[in-house]
């Protein structure tokens, strides 16, 4: 059987599981940008807060994806959620944490203070410059690490199937049980294209924030 053979024979099943895919990621990606983006800020606001907020993520980053799935078995257990959606969605947001949290912060430190004091000047609060002034020139930034941070979370997402959370990484999981190359072939292949389709998606996005006169200068390197 041909991949093409096997694509048309199991197009449900893969429909399926991609809906999955990108239902898990998609909502631990959005509870971690909305975590992610103001701690990041408030770190960007006063540096001693850095090291540790950012220590306690690389510490997260450093436990490989199906340890700390392990991990979240017993404790979700105690609330019958050991195994499933929720424990992945959760292990999805401490993964995700920090790409957002970093970029943020780098990104809104980049903000040259002159152009902060001047919108001060104009007698604008400390949430009107942080709204209307910081957020938008980080912007593209931020996307960067939702960027990253997306692209990641798709990939450590099929390791979720091996506790019951779907997705296109049932494909990989049954293909090695069963030594059916071809599953296995299917399940990479969509998880490749998926995370190509958000990658180019988000940089559109990214560009589409970022300053003209920046683009023009990027473009001309």
């Amino acid at each position: 059987m041909s991949l093409l053979d096997f694509l048309h024979e199991y197009d449900q099943s893969l429909l399926i599981a991609l809906g999955e895919h990108l239902r898990l990621v998609g909502i631990a990606l959005l509870i971690a940008v909305a975590a992610g983006v103001p701690t990041g800020a408030w770190i960007a606001r006063g540096e001693h807060r850095a090291g540790p907020v950012l220590l306690a993520a690389n510490i997260i980053q450093t436990i490989p994806s199906i340890a700390l799935f392990g991990l979240m078995i017993p404790i979700l257990a105690m609330v019958n959620h050991g195994i499933g959606f929720l424990p992945a969605v959760i292990a999805l947001i401490l993964y995700a944490q920090l790409p957002v949290i970093r970029n943020t912060r780098v990104a809104l430190r980049a903000i040259p203070p002159a152009t902060l004091d001047a919108a001060r000047g104009l007698g604008m609060t400390e949430r009107q410059i942080f709204l209307r002034v910081a957020l938008p020139l980080a912007a593209p930034g931020i996307v960067a690490g939702i960027r990253i941070a997306a692209t990641m979370s798709i990939g450590v997402a099929a390791v979720a199937a091996y506790i019951g959370a779907g997705g296109l990484g049932i494909f990989i999981v049954r293909g090695i049980q069963t030594t059916w190359d071809m599953m296995t072939i299917a399940g990479a292949v969509g998880i490749a294209l998926l995370t190509l389709v958000v990658e180019i998606a988000l940089g559109i996005v990214q560009r589409m924030l970022t300053p003209k006169g920046l683009r023009v200068r990027g473009g001309g390197r």
